[in-house]
């Protein structure tokens, strides 16, 4: 696996990679840190078994790498004084996950002297956070009681939001919502939140789910909102304005993007494009392409801001400058004739730098 580790492209380029181990716990987790040029590498940790895949090993660390390189131009796009890092650990959750393992794992994340700061992912909690903070002080996420900023969720709805407003400036020439069409894929912790957005600033929602429950949660609270059948229905909706990723990366490919009918997608999603031609494919057909990783940054934002001691609206003042972000993002792509995802790169890499 070493040739994962010290390749200098988009799984590469790392400053650290740990590779940890509890036998007595069951613990096997890879704590990626990206780049630390901009503060102390900020990323949540994800808990998951990878099933399907034949080297398990593997897989996590691919994937710490990759997410840990989106956090460090996550976190300098959120001008947050903190590069990027990200953990995996092994196991299937629902089996796996016990005190011992998370307290393990703190003190695994603690012996890096606070040179990365964990917070929830896939797979992790507030209360797993909590057990984690008795072991290690470079930990966010907690809940409020212990001194934390509870759950992210809130301000990563928020941001996505934003950054659909800055969309619908640009493309339309007003931030106002209401009465377009938005499709959101996914309504769980962050969908959910972005749904009751849309729904009071006056937008005509579509939501569909793999669960019916959260489907199901939605409609309650907003009776008006059309549920379809899967994610194949809804990116068919005719006269869709935006369409909202919000559950697993991927959702836009090279059997999507062909039959999409928003002209703006921005959605809470991690890693949407399917492969990096799909930005330049979305550009082609004149769909503008919010990239997720600025407009998803609330939750970082809020988990950041933990660390100075709490204060919501502090975190959510901050959260709202995704709008301008996005904005500055879109404008720079029109100068050099990019596309947005490749000009978000640009800004980011510009800060990093100036950052050594």
């Amino acid at each position: 696996m070493l040739d994962i580790l010290f390749r200098s492209e988009t799984e590469g380029g790392h400053e650290q990679v740990v590779l940890c181990q509890d036998r007595d716990s069951g613990l096997r987790a890879v704590i990626a840190i990206h780049s630390t040029a901009l503060g102390p590498a900020l990323g949540g940790t994800r808990f998951h078994a990878y099933p399907g895949e034949s080297r398990p090993e593997a897989a996590a660390l691919r994937d710490a790498l990759n997410l840990a390189r989106g956090m460090s131009y996550k976190n300098a796009l959120a001008g947050l004084a903190h590069g990027g890092g990200k953990a995996v650990i092994i196991g299937d959750p629902a089996q796996d996950k016990s005190e011992e393992l998370l307290l393990a794992y703190g003190r695994f994340v603690d012996s890096l002297g606070g040179r990365y700061v964990t917070a929830c992912d896939v797979g992790t909690y507030v209360g797993d956070m909590d057990v984690v903070a008795r072991t290690c002080r470079w930990t966010t996420g907690r809940s409020p009681e212990n001194g934390g900023a509870g759950d992210s969720s809130v301000l990563t709805a928020f941001g996505v939001f934003q950054g659909m407003r800055a969309a619908s400036e640009y493309r339309w020439g007003t931030a106002d919502l209401a009465g377009r069409r938005v499709a959101v894929a996914g309504v769980g912790k962050v969908g959910h939140l972005l749904v009751d957005h849309l729904v009071e600033a006056g937008a005509e929602v579509f939501v569909t789910d793999v669960r019916p429950e959260a489907v199901e949660r939605v409609r309650t609270a907003h009776p008006d909102v059309v549920a379809v059948s899967d994610a194949e229905e809804l990116i068919r909706v005719p006269d869709l304005d935006v369409y909202a990723p919000c559950a697993l990366g991927g959702a836009l490919s090279d059997t999507t993007v062909p039959v999409l009918t928003a002209s703006v997608v921005c959605g809470a999603a991690n890693n949407q494009l399917a492969h990096p031609g799909i930005g330049k494919d979305l550009a082609a057909r004149g769909v503008l392409y919010a990239p997720d990783y600025v407009v998803n940054s609330g939750g970082v934002i809020q988990v950041a801001d933990e660390l100075r001691g709490f204060d919501f609206a502090r975190a959510k003042k901050q959260a709202t400058r995704i709008h301008d972000t996005t904005l500055e993002i879109f404008r720079l792509a029109e100068r050099e004739d990019v596309p947005p995802v490749t000009a978000a790169d640009r800004i980011a890499e510009q800060r990093m730098a100036a950052g050594r």
